[in-house]
C-alpha cells in the first residue's frame, strides 16, 4: 500500500516518530488500527442508540423496563452503599449534611 501525506501531515508524523523513537509506518499502523476501531464503536453505539429509541417509543416495552428497573433499585442502592464505603441502607453523607467530595 502506498499513501501520500500533504507536506504538512508528513512533517508532523516524522516528528512524532522522532519523539516517540518508532518507525513512521508503526505510527500510522497505530493510527489507522485506532481510528477503525473508534468507528465501530461509534456503529455500535449509534445501532444501541437507534434500538432504545425504537423500544422507548413503545409503550409496552418502556412498562416493561420501568418494572425492571425498579425491582433492581434496592440491590442498585445496595451496591453503591457498599461501594462508597457504607453498610447497605446506611445514610450517606447528603442526609448527614457532609459534602459528597472529600
Amino acid at each position: 500500500m502506498s499513501l501520500r501525506l500533504t507536506e504538512g501531515l508528513e512533517q508532523r508524523l516524522a516528528e512524532e516518530a522522532k519523539i516517540e523513537r518508532k518507525p513512521r509506518s508503526e505510527l500510522v499502523r497505530e493510527a489507522l488500527r485506532e481510528f477503525l476501531h473508534r468507528r465501530e464503536q461509534e456503529r455500535f453505539m449509534a445501532a444501541m442508540v437507534a434500538e432504545a429509541k425504537q423500544a422507548y417509543g413503545d409503550p409496552e416495552i418502556r412498562r416493561e423496563a420501568t418494572a425492571i428497573a425498579e425491582e433492581c433499585l434496592p440491590f442498585d442502592n445496595e451496591s453503591l452503599d457498599i461501594t462508597e464505603g457504607r453498610r447497605p441502607g446506611e445514610p450517606g453523607p447528603e442526609a448527614s449534611g457532609e459534602k459528597w467530595w472529600r
